[in-house]
């Protein structure tokens, strides 16, 4: 299928082959008839994506600031690698989609196959949308109609912020696609509304919809209008659709406002508020968050579960619903918003100039008659007869800016990168030599060529494809945690033992060049040793997804894991019993601040402190290890340094935390047969630690790992 992409990098705008996506549970898979192209939102982007990397940093000084941080931590190049990564990430364009429903995903009422629905989907040709952002087209309402169903939720969720009272004067600031529909929904809530743009043709349509609508370039002082048509009392309030960085704005609808007014911004632009605008009215401010409740929160969006009616009256979803009901009786009328109609394949004539574009509504027209194909075909390659051919299914931030580069490194045989969506998959594959991308995993474990999966999806998928990729015989590299509980390893390790294929978990720390100095310099006698390993892992918010303990594990199980794997590497032998400690004075098993003890077989004592209140301008990593009257400190994997070694002291290194090493074992073992590169039974145990950690908060007792 064919999607209008944005290169963040270097600003093109392009349409893209990718692979038909996979209906997901939860989801509606829709075969889209039109889309419509927000003009004000898609120019930001495409300007932004145009910009050099000066005028990006200044448009962002706080990931300005993130990136300096970043340098001081863990050097220039490794930072400036992760930002050319990020802006080498495509981003999809659109918001405004309609189509018809092509298939159903599990758990999904409501919807049935053929039904024309409306949908935040991108312009492609197919979309896969969470069903609460998805609703039922009326059957009087086009489906050129119902591509504004979006815009129109924005607009009127702004209104719903504002809550106007019938017979209220309103002013709408900037009468773009958002503001036209948000002056006419509030004509129809019994308004009166005053409308400001600079754009004589806006002017003219809102006009002919009964906005008393004025132009201020031609000499109309917008709060002397208002002043003198309110005769003095100013506008009840004002809802900002405009998109301008100027702080007049926000100044100019504070001083067209009646005491306690209400402003609420839609649109963008500068916000440097004079307090003195405020304080006499006692005006009250709010930003609106797109199309209503529920926006943003993965319990609604993702997980598809709905706010109950009588305590959140009106969700995202609702909200569509209200507009394509309004559409439908008429309430609103969109027809003399379009401005023009582009076949997908024309779709430069949209985006080849947006700064000189005078339209209002661009709609997009689908007449795809070609077969959904899961799979695309990036390079044609020969992989017959050859071992180490690797299938990757994930492709996410860490698999681009880490995963392939290394594999490329290495000189791997990749026949395959799946995704969900197949957009990523599409360009990691263009970039790195990828034979196939795909939206359908399963692909990859039929083709008798791949011996070696790579999974680096979210972790609750982990256990679930590790189970089915050695079942087709298939040995496995999977990104740490290999399971999130008890039952899923115990599945896992009774699978195995009756498969002649290996199990390999991402714990990369133990390759990296500084930890197998550390490694020879403590030798091989399985004396016992102790360590003191600190993660300063830094904050992420509550609501990412590695925090939610069904699909990330949380932090100790999903990242603490690695140096749980590092000591027992250290120590040469194995975890046999764990106590964890975590900051709070009721803390659940659900932790990213704590102290993790290690009981080693061997005597070994190591403790880890896991914490994510640090400073990002420390070290994110700092080991020590004391063994018989000598000490050992790494510092961020980049310096070295021993106390009562002979004939060493200090050693250092660019930052290299094993990846390379990891893979280029990885591959050669693959290719020539012989164990994994990590000890199974060294995997199991670790694993095992990690849950026992998080039972030993639960129940406040140290764990035997049996």
């Amino acid at each position: 299928m064919k999607q209008i992409i944005q290169d963040l990098k270097n600003g093109e705008t392009i349409l893209e082959e990718v692979p038909t996506p996979i209906v997901k549970s939860g989801h509606v898979l829709i075969k889209t008839t039109r889309s419509l192209v927000s003009l004000g939102t898609e120019k930001m982007l495409v300007e932004f994506g145009k910009a050099n990397f000066i005028q990006k940093a200044r448009q962002q000084p706080d990931k300005v600031k993130m990136v300096l941080d970043k340098v001081k931590t863990d050097g220039l190049k490794p930072t400036m690698n992760a930002v050319f990564n990020k802006l080498n990430q495509p981003l999809p364009l659109g918001y405004c989609n309609v189509g018809e429903v092509i298939a159903v995903g599990k758990g999904v009422e409501g919807f049935n196959v053929g039904d024309r629905v409306a949908s935040n989907g991108n312009h492609a040709e197919y979309v896969n949308v969470p069903k609460n952002l998805t609703a039922k087209i009326p059957d009087n309402v086009t489906d050129e109609e119902a591509a504004f169903t979006v815009i129109g939720s924005i607009g009127l969720q702004g209104i719903r912020l504002l809550n106007p009272t019938f017979g209220e004067t309103i002013v709408v600031v900037g009468l773009g696609l958002i503001g036209l529909v948000t002056a006419e929904l509030l004509l129809a809530n019994g308004c009166n509304v005053i409308g400001f743009d600079f754009d004589p043709e806006k002017i003219k349509l809102a006009k002919e919809k009964g906005v008393i609508a004025i132009n201020p370039a031609e000499g109309n002082d917008q709060v002397k209008f208002v002043e003198s048509y309110t005769n003095g009392i100013g506008v009840d309030g004002v809802i900002i659709t405009a998109s301008n960085k100027s702080d007049e704005i926000i100044s100019q609808s504070a001083n067209m406002c009646r005491k306690k007014g209400r402003i609420i911004l839609v649109g963008v632009i500068g916000l440097n508020i004079s307090r003195a605008d405020f304080f006499k009215k006692e005006l009250s401010f709010q930003v609106s968050c797109s199309y209503g409740a529920g926006r943003y929160d993965e319990e609604y969006e993702t997980k598809g579960h709905d706010y109950p009616i009588g305590y959140v009256r009106w969700t995202e979803k609702r909200n569509f619903e209200a507009v394509l009901a309004a559409l439908s009786k008429g309430t609103l009328n969109v027809k003399p918003l379009i401005t023009e109609r582009i076949s997908l394949v024309d779709y430069k004539k949209i985006y080849g100039d947006m700064n000189s574009s005078k339209s209002i509504a661009s709609i997009i027209e689908y007449n795809s008659t070609e077969v959904p194909k899961s799979t695309v075909t990036i390079e044609e390659k020969s992989f017959e007869g050859k071992k180490g051919i690797v299938g990757i299914i994930g492709s996410g931030n860490f698999t681009s800016s880490t995963i392939l580069p290394n594999l490329k490194k290495v000189g791997a045989d990749m026949k395959y990168i799946a995704s969900s969506g197949g957009l990523s998959s599409t360009i990691m594959a263009k970039r790195h030599n990828i034979a196939n991308s795909t939206s359908n995993y399963k692909e990859i474990l039929k083709d008798k060529d791949v011996d070696l999966v790579l999974i680096t999806t979210q972790h609750n998928m982990h256990a679930s494809m590790v189970l089915e990729s050695i079942k087709a015989d298939k040995s496995v590299f999977v990104e740490k945690p290999l399971a999130l509980n008890t039952v899923e390893l115990d599945e896992i390790v009774s699978e195995y033992t009756t498969r002649s294929v290996n199990i390999s978990v991402g714990f990369n720390r133990r390759f990296a060049p500084l930890a197998k100095k550390m490694k020879q310099l403590l030798g091989n006698e399985n004396s016992p040793i102790n360590i003191v390993a600190t993660m300063n892992a830094g904050f992420i918010p509550p609501e990412f997804w590695v925090h939610d303990m069904e699909v990330g594990g949380g932090r100790i199980i999903g990242e603490a894991c690695h140096y749980i794997d590092l000591c027992s590497y250290f120590s040469g032998s194995k975890v046999k019993a764990v106590c964890m400690n975590a900051m709070g004075t009721n803390p659940e098993e659900n932790t990213d601040n704590a102290s993790i003890l290690l009981q080693y077989e061997n005597g070994t004592n190591a403790v880890i402190n896991y914490f994510a209140n640090g400073s990002k301008a420390y070290s994110k990593e700092r080991l020590e290890v004391y063994s018989q009257e000598r000490t050992l400190v790494m510092d961020n994997w980049r310096k070295l340094k021993g106390y009562g070694f002979k004939g060493f002291s200090k050693a250092g290194s660019k930052q290299d935390k094993g990846h390379f090493n990891q893979f280029d074992e990885l591959i050669k073992q693959q290719k020539k047969g012989g164990n994994a590169i990590i000890p199974f039974d060294d995997i199991v145990n670790t694993t095992r630690a990690s849950f026992a950690a998080i039972e030993s908060l639960k129940l406040g007792k140290w764990i035997e790992i049996k």
